[in-house]
């Protein structure tokens, strides 16, 4: 079993959080996760209140926590009195500002996690009173930015170690099996994020079309793009892209987001169809590099508990490829 403060924190087994991921991660997800031994975040995205109240029913009386889209929150504010009612384990907060949200959050006795994709914002949230620091490399499905897993990790790492050794670091972006997480342990992390592997899960609530699409697909068969949000009339900051697997839509619409705003109208029905429909020709499925890691749809338990598993055989040089002379 490998403990990191991580664990110790927050009880867990193994040093792995689930995702919040918008429109995947729901109450079945969070609540496998957490019953494994991990930490289950359901997905509050984009601040619908009546799903969040759905998902953490169906959670039923696992402990489980709720992340957000922080610059969507603050046009639904009252969503997060109504998850702090629920005193979940953590509150996790990415794309935006963490600082209006800390202090009561924290008066609820509840843990602060912010996912970062900087150094800067890293700083930022650590002064704002962020517990936990996730540094999200651009391998990672969904939004994010431009900076690589394997040295966004270690330099936030050294400047917590160096400004703010309580706070805990979690490394996020392309871990998808026991590999990942000895790798981001031998950074200086004390746990990691799992996004698209979960995605890919029995209990995720992604249509099987497109985890299909993904475990046919490969890291190159992405592309970072902001396509499916003007599609989708969403206002992401433009500082924000989405990893996606290519398809016709990205074909057409990549580098022309003009032409696609200017259409936008016919797009956004067309889109919004095929995504209720499952057709991953225009749809976009939204997976990360690690696509080329998934081959299966397992429970979300099995998922976590063989990449613990092997990673604690990595660490302690099981099966290890290196050799000292």
């Amino acid at each position: 079993m490998i403990k990191t403060r991580l664990t110790d924190k927050f009880n867990l087994k193994a040093p792995i959080i689930s995702a919040p991921m918008a429109l995947a991660a729901g109450g079945r997800l969070a609540s496998a996760v957490g019953r494994a031994g991990g930490l289950g975040l359901i997905g509050g995205g984009y601040g619908d209140a009546s799903w969040i109240d759905a998902e953490f029913a169906e959670a039923g009386n696992a402990a489980v926590g709720c992340g957000f889209i922080t610059w969507k929150l603050r046009e639904h504010p009252e969503v997060l009195d109504q998850v702090i009612a629920r005193a979940p384990q953590a509150i996790f907060l990415s794309f935006g500002s963490v600082a209006p949200y800390v202090e009561v959050i924290h008066a609820a006795g509840i843990p602060v996690i912010a996912q970062v994709q900087t150094i800067q914002d890293a700083r930022i949230a650590v002064e704002a009173g962020a517990d936990v620091i996730v540094a999200q490399g651009a391998e990672a499905g969904g939004h994010g930015e431009d900076r690589a897993t394997f040295t966004l990790v270690p330099e936030i790492g050294n400047w917590l170690a160096n400004n703010a050794p309580d706070v805990l670091l979690v490394a996020a972006g392309g871990v998808a099996d026991g590999r990942g997480l000895a790798a981001a342990l031998m950074l200086g992390a004390d746990g990691v994020l799992v996004g698209s592997r979960f995605w890919a899960s029995e209990e995720s609530l992604v249509h099987p079309n497109m985890v299909e699409a993904a475990i046919a697909a490969t890291g190159d068969d992405t592309i970072r793009s902001s396509v499916m949000d003007v599609a989708r009339k969403l206002k992401w900051p433009e500082r924000y892209t989405a990893r996606v697997l290519k398809n016709a839509f990205t074909d057409q619409w990549h580098g022309n987001l003009d032409g696609l705003i200017a259409h936008s109208e016919v797009e956004a029905v067309r889109w919004r169809e095929a995504w209720e429909a499952g057709d991953v020709h225009v749809a976009n499925t939204f997976v990360g590099e690690a696509a080329g890691l998934i081959n299966n749809r397992p429970p979300a338990a099995e998922i976590l508990t063989e990449m613990a598993r092997d990673g604690e055989a990595l660490l302690r040089g099981q099966n290890a490829s290196w050799r000292f002379e």
